[in-house]
């Protein structure tokens, strides 16, 4: 069958705004740059491969290189391909398939699935290449356009819960995988940077396709972890109206505690098992504190510090968490809120409420229309 029968795509729109299901098959390093929420990594050629055929193509030329790649992909393996494809969409009927470029790899992909298996999938035209530039510039035009209101406030006060109980909301924190803060980092690693700026261009797509009505986002800084917010959504943030959402010190300390102990606590333990868990768990609270001690001093470093290591202590010996609460009250008084501060007074003239939880969901949805 000539490429030009094998069926291609450009609707790229409809493809993001649908998540519709996307068989990768570039080398797993070309995935691991970046990709799609739907997307699911399935080679056509491997990494060692893949590098072996680019110095054949570049020493050779194509035909040289098309023949190694037919070479190394063959018989037993050729067929372990093509049935991870087939079961692949056995149970994604819908998908559709890329490459870099939309050419010779999904082709090749394709002519196999559709003469060994009698599958005919699609492939996307131009590959990641143009949805990847779909989504930058649709980045741009809805983080523009996009009508976000901010939720703020301090350290604890519950923004991000009172986020995933309203319908309409983009969580930040989610897509980067990170708690924005020093005490932010999840066991798992933050996807790429190209990765987390496909999500929130895909996230505003939706948003803006829906009827662009105004969402909850919360109120971050540029970077959240190790990635940065795209310049012109963030821009567009910093003037958005601001909500503060207000909470007792018990409370925050309490939200908190939950967020900081229980919470990550059971990640690290689901992920590595109990004792492995809590040894992981206890080496990123202590290389958290680390990391601001600059900012809080020798002293009070040194002073939290030891607060720490003794909640842990007790924690190990006993299964106590309360003296968790002494190390938290401390950092959200004497480091937190400090910054807080600072920051919130660039901000007044956008501040348009204030108030709990209760006052806050009553005021977004009287004023905004997004419930919770």
């Amino acid at each position: 069958m000539p490429a030009s029968d094998l069926k291609e795509i450009d609707d790229l729109r409809t493809l993001f705004l649908n998540d519709v299901p996307l068989l990768d098959v570039r080398a797993p390093v070309e995935f691991a740059e970046g990709a799609f929420p739907t997307a699911h990594n399935l080679p056509l050629i491997d990494d060692a491969e893949r590098h072996r055929i680019g110095i054949t193509y570049k020493e050779d030329g194509q035909d040289s290189a098309i023949a190694l790649g037919e070479r190394l992909v063959s018989g037993e393996l050729r067929q372990q391909r093509i049935t991870q494809w087939q079961q692949f969409l056995a149970h994604h009927p819908d998908a559709v398939l890329y490459c870099f470029r939309g050419g010779m790899r999904s082709q090749i992909s394709q002519r196999w699935l559709l003469d060994v298996a009698g599958l005919a999938c699609p492939r996307v035209r131009g590959g990641y290449k143009a949805m990847r530039r779909f989504l930058i510039d649709q980045l741009a035009v809805n983080g523009e356009a996009c009508r976000p209101v901010v939720i703020g406030g301090r350290t604890g006060v519950g923004k991000t819960r009172l986020l995933a109980h309203c319908r309409s909301r983009i969580d930040l924190e989610a897509l980067a995988n990170h708690r924005g803060s020093a005490f932010g980092n999840h066991p798992q690693p933050q996807p790429s940077q190209i990765d987390f700026e496909n999500a929130l261009s895909i996230a505003l797509l939706k948003q803006v396709a829906a009827g662009n009505r105004p969402f909850l986002v919360e109120d971050e800084s540029r970077n959240i972890g190790g990635r940065h917010i795209p310049g012109a959504f963030y821009e567009h943030l910093q003037h958005a109206p601001l909500i503060l959402l207000e909470a007792s010190d018990e409370e925050r300390i309490a939200i908190t505690l939950q967020e900081y102990v229980h919470d990550a606590l059971a990640e690290f333990t689901a992920l590595y098992g109990a004792d492995e868990g809590f040894s992981a768990w206890s080496t990123y609270l202590r290389d958290s504190m680390q990391r601001i001690r600059r900012r809080l001093g020798g002293d009070r470093h040194a002073l939290v510090s030891r607060m720490l290591d003794d909640a842990i202590t007790l924690h190990a010996a006993s299964g106590d968490t309360s003296r968790h609460a002494d190390w938290i009250a401390f950092l959200l008084h004497e480091y937190y809120d400090g910054m807080y501060e600072y920051q919130l007074a660039g901000k007044a003239e956008r501040i348009v409420f204030r108030g709990d939880r209760n006052a806050v969901i009553d005021y977004l949805s009287a004023n905004h229309g997004i419930v919770a």
